[in-house]
């Protein structure tokens, strides 16, 4: 089955990790790996060009979110079919790209997540705070519960996209901070897509990307308040723009 898959990382002061990530990449199955740098203070830019990549800058820090809606926009123009995100901060296994991919590419599901808890043991073993383990059962089983589904770890930052989901999903209102990342898979629930998860070790140490304490209750809030959101513009008792399908482009 043929397909375009192109991948996209959002990236910000990513110069330690970046070509690891890159690397570990099966380019062969790529036609595409786009980097969208959100003014990066460090080489993340310079390494990205080496390497060959496709690389949008932005002149000033956008924030995450913001940062994702330029990776679409961009993997969208190229008529990507299938789209890949993963941070290029090496904290996940890029090398299980092709098996995420078919999961999508062969009809079993619209969204894929790494999962990076397969176990207890061994995500706190791969280097994950306790706190940060904690946080995220207590979300993940919220989440679950309020969006019908059975997922391992809704925070992940390895994810494979079919194009049509992006074609739906109205992610240019979502949030432009971390939160974009719990928006979108509400959308994607709301819109019936089907969403799946498949084990993927990470690895936690000084470079991979982490919010600190203070940002994690602000997203830990900002998810609740998404959830929130899906349930009453599904009740009918509010209209958000976060739930209804994205203009039709061209």
């Amino acid at each position: 089955m043929g397909r375009k898959l192109v991948v996209v990382m959002p990236a910000y002061n990513a110069e330690a990790t970046l070509e690891r990530t890159w690397q570990d990449l099966p380019r062969d199955a790529v036609d595409d790996i786009i980097l969208v740098d959100d003014a990066s203070r460090d080489r993340t830019v310079e390494i990205a060009q080496r390497l060959g990549l496709t690389v949008i800058r932005h002149a000033e820090n956008r924030g995450y979110g913001a940062n994702q809606k330029t990776c679409y926009r961009a993997a969208l123009e190229r008529e990507a079919e299938i789209v890949a995100m993963i941070h290029p901060d090496y904290q996940y296994d890029a090398r299980l790209l092709p098996l995420l991919v078919g999961f999508v590419e062969h009809g079993i599901c619209d969204v894929v997540l790494g999962s990076r808890i397969r176990s207890r043991a061994e995500a706190l073993a791969g280097g994950m705070p306790p706190w940060k383990y904690l946080a995220n059962r207590l979300l993940t089983l919220v989440e679950n519960l309020a969006l019908g589904q059975n997922l391992g770890d809704f925070h992940s930052g390895f994810r494979v996209y079919r194009r049509a989901v992006l074609e739906t999903i109205p992610f240019e209102a979502n949030s432009d901070d971390f939160v974009f990342d719990s928006e979108f898979l509400a959308q994607a629930a709301y819109f019936g897509f089907r969403i799946g998860d498949a084990p993927v070790p990470a690895r936690y140490f000084a470079e991979a990307s982490s919010i600190n304490f203070r940002r994690s209750v602000v997203y830990g809030l900002g998810t609740l308040r998404a959830l929130l959101q899906s349930r009453a513009h599904r009740a009918g008792l509010i209209r958000s723009p976060l739930f209804s399908p994205r203009p039709k482009t061209g």
